[in-house]
């Protein structure tokens, strides 16, 4: 008798399960691709262990969205009539499917992603292409129909929940699909983020990433957002909550579309998510290394890559993996004449530039763009091929959602934790330069700093 339910080893959840249907996804072109994904690009160089592959994070995603749908569509958990009307019920046709459908969307969210991730998607695709918009075309493509009709479930369905309504603008979406996406993609319980920092952290070797998601996952409700204050509507991005201000205490919350909250029981564990992410951003992903290293990748693939360019045609894209693009750098880094050669060799080679400036607070404090600054001064006090500039700051955000507290009220999370009001936004600024020509920018640097990084008004005085 051929086995209805199959389990898969995983580092992280022991045991992922996907029955005979699914497994005819897992087994798709599209899918079967990421194992040949690096999920961190050339994190490695730092890193040796973090050789994972989007393969097993999209499975662990997967069994994760199943996890969280259990929870949130449990009767037991649905404490709101407003929610209650949205959520099918125990045992209908339409729990089963969406729960089908949030799987696959989960299994099927990462099949858009280029070689080597993140590592060059936004300057090596045309202009309105990002990997969510590839995603969106297998998914929807000749390949995966048969599939969706052989499990019963939409494309469409699968599509929207994998990207969520800020990237898939074909059809509206109903408060439920919101819901189901945000379970995937959502900023504050994403099932993506939840398994990523998770995956990452043990294969990178390192701790930062780790939280307590087992009680995180068991406290997610889906409850009533809070969209207004005082009277004054405003969003759940508001930022001058403070809960040691005896006004704020007062704040009257009216509440609106359901979204996905916790239970107060669960309120330090999702402090530890969101200090894990910011540890793991400044710690890992925005390593110095890491990111000189991205920055030759991209510089070797704009050479490398027919007109400069990722193809966006579906089959080149499920031809073209890292396997492909390791194999280029490195005959790139052998052959002098060879497009990227340069870019090649510093990575085969690891001859990567080398950090010459990081942002610094009390350079901050008297010039907010001092990195800036220094790049421009080091373009033309030394050659401009010569440095490079890298810079990240997150757009300013307090990450908001709804809180059932012991009382039973629906709370704004930033009225109970001061830990959601102070967790700094990630910011890195990086100069680099030729490795050779490290030792006499230091001293240049050393010398002139307080005089490129003072403000203009200062410099005339």
């Amino acid at each position: 008798m051929a086995k209805y339910i199959h389990e898969i080893r995983d580092s992280i959840h022991v045991f992922i399960r996907v029955d005979s249907g699914e497994r005819g996804v897992l087994n798709s072109r599209p899918v079967q691709r990421l194992r040949h994904i690096q999920q961190l690009a050339l994190t490695s160089l730092v890193y040796p262990a973090a050789t994972h592959r989007r393969f097993e994070h999209s499975l662990g995603v997967m069994e994760l969205a199943g996890r969280v749908y259990d929870v949130v569509t449990n009767s037991d958990n649905i404490h709101h009539e407003s929610v209650r009307n949205i959520v099918p019920h125990l045992g209908s046709p339409e729990r089963a499917y969406w729960r089908r459908v949030l799987r696959m969307a989960a299994l099927c969210h990462d099949i858009g992603h280029l070689p080597f991730s993140h590592a060059a998607e936004l300057e090596l695709l045309p202009e309105g292409w990002d990997h969510e918009r590839l995603t969106v075309d297998l998914i929807r493509g000749p390949e995966m129909d048969s599939l969706w009709a052989q499990l019963k479930i939409r494309s469409e369905d699968v599509a929207k929940l994998a990207v969520g309504p800020k990237k898939y603008r074909d059809a509206p979406f109903s408060d439920l699909e919101v819901i189901l996406s945000e379970i995937i993609v959502g900023n504050a319980f994403g099932v993506d983020r939840i398994d990523y920092l998770l995956r990452d952290s043990h294969h990178a070797g390192v701790s930062y990433g780790k939280f307590d998601h087992f009680r995180l996952i068991d406290t997610i409700r889906i409850l009533p957002s809070i969209v207004q204050y005082d009277g004054r509507a405003e969003t759940l991005s508001k930022t001058d909550s403070d809960p040691t201000n005896s006004a704020s205490q007062s704040i009257k919350v009216v509440e609106g579309p359901p979204t996905l909250g916790i239970d107060e029981g669960g309120l330090h564990s999702a402090e530890a998510l969101l200090l894990a992410r910011y540890f793991m951003y400044t710690q890992l992903y925005f390593h110095q290394t890491r990111r000189i290293y991205d920055i030759h990748l991209k510089e070797f693939l704009k050479a490398w890559l027919p007109g400069g360019r990722f193809s966006t045609n579906l089959e080149d894209h499920l031809n073209l993996t890292d396997n492909e693009v390791t194999a280029g750098f490195l005959a790139a880094a052998r052959d002098p004449k060879s497009p990227g050669h340069d870019p090649a060799r510093r990575i085969v080679q690891r001859e990567h530039f080398k950090r010459l400036y990081q942002r610094n607070p009390d350079d901050v404090a008297v010039n907010p763009d001092a990195a800036k600054a220094i790049y421009n001064a080091a373009r033309i006090r030394f050659n401009e091929a010569d440095v490079y500039y890298d810079r990240y700051k997150e757009k300013g955000r307090s990450l908001d959602f709804p809180v059932r507290d012991y009382d039973g009220r629906t709370v704004s999370c930033l009225s109970l934790s001061e830990t959601m009001n102070r967790v700094p936004v990630v910011a890195v600024d990086y100069v680099f330069i030729r490795p050779d020509l490290l030792a006499d920018a230091d001293r240049w640097l050393k010398e002139s700093r307080p005089t490129i990084i003072a403000p203009k008004s200062e410099e005339k005085l």
